[in-house]
């Protein structure tokens, strides 16, 4: 113990030895060195991922506070205001846009956030051109049609507008449409729970959710056929495309890809277990409910803690762990029983 001190000592005095004597510079190297301490404490706090919520706990709040009742979509609205509104108001706020540290130097935490952001958008999108409308000839919601352009506002402005300020308007317009789903004065207002609905929004999840099994497995570099094509005698493609392909995710960006993943998937267990809800008739009568329910679990599987203080890019088989290849495990299990699902939604 002694020499650690001895040691810590003797560096103070090797540090102070390099200014000049002045105070003023001496109490500006303290004050830089307690701000490099202090962003680093809150950055390390910054990066916990947000704990889940109850979908049904959070539109039975929503509810009270605007003096309605649950009703057919309700617990699917709050799901998307819950997860909009932790992104926004979690500890240290929403950081992909930040130009000052600690969220300047944060790399894990804005790619969870862009993740979940993705998820939003998608679903967002849903509602307004899908959940909300009885046809295709039928007349969109107009504060869905105000919340989900709005949604998709740049996530890296950071100043006139921000990201935040764009996105909380969203959040209030999509709250508004919530309000009114159990307005009886609002009759314009709905959520039509069908099965061809359902399945209008899962074909999006579907395609995200491949996307990022892909580029998950990319970690360690494949040679991938080209079947760009296959499947359709007749099938064309604008320019042509090597037969054979290297695939591989730039070191760099493993981490990247991880947590994006992993923001994805906290955001569709959200979605996935407030469908289960608003979608209970729909899910029974296909005797898809079961099916449903192991999707979440496969989801939420890969919201494990990560023990390691970083992604370890072993190769498969090798010693070291791959943390994006488990990843990419759970979501094509998902994914693969998602498609199943769409099957089931599909039959009579």
């Amino acid at each position: 113990m002694n020499a650690i001190t001895q040691l810590l000592a003797d560096w103070r005095d090797s540090l102070i030895e390099r200014f000049p004597a002045g105070r003023t510079t001496r109490w500006a190297v303290i004050f830089v060195g307690i701000y490099l301490l202090v962003t680093l404490v809150l950055g390390i706090y910054w990066s916990f991922t947000p704990a889940p919520f109850d979908v049904r706990e959070s539109a039975a709040q929503y509810a009270a506070e605007e003096g309605g009742d649950v009703v057919v979509g309700s617990v699917t609205t709050a799901a998307l205001m819950g997860v909009m509104d932790t992104l926004l108001n979690k500890p240290g706020g929403y950081l992909h846009n930040d130009r000052f540290p600690p969220g300047l130097w944060l790399d894990n935490m804005p790619n969870w956030e862009y993740g979940v952001l993705v998820q939003v958008r998608d679903l967002s999108r849903a509602m307004r051109e899908s959940f909300s409308r009885s046809q295709s000839q039928s007349t969109e919601d107009k504060d869905l049609a105000e919340a989900e352009p709005r949604y998709h506002f740049d996530s890296n402005s950071w100043i006139l507008p921000s990201s935040e300020s764009e996105y909380g308007k969203a959040l209030g317009y999509t709250r508004d449409y919530f309000r009114r789903l159990s307005d009886q004065r609002s009759p314009e207002a709905q959520f039509f729970a069908r099965a061809d609905n359902l399945r209008y929004w899962l074909s999006t999840v579907n395609t995200r959710l491949g996307s990022l099994s892909q580029r998950l497995s990319a970690s360690v570099g494949q040679r991938r056929l080209n079947t760009d094509l296959a499947g359709e005698q007749g099938a064309s493609q604008s320019t042509p495309a090597p037969g054979e392909m290297i695939v591989k995710t730039p070191w760099l960006e493993i981490d990247d890809v991880f947590y994006e993943a992993r923001g994805t998937t906290w955001a569709l267990v959200h979605f996935l277990r407030a469908v289960e809800v608003d979608f209970a008739d729909v899910l029974k009568q296909k005797n898809a409910l079961v099916s449903l329910q192991q999707i979440i679990r496969e989801l939420e599987s890969s919201q494990e803690t990560v023990w390691s203080p970083m992604v370890l890019n072993g190769t498969g088989f090798g010693v070291l762990a791959n943390h994006s290849l488990v990843m990419a495990s759970y979501i094509s299990r998902a994914n693969a029983a998602i498609i199943d699902l769409r099957d089931l939604l599909l039959q009579g």
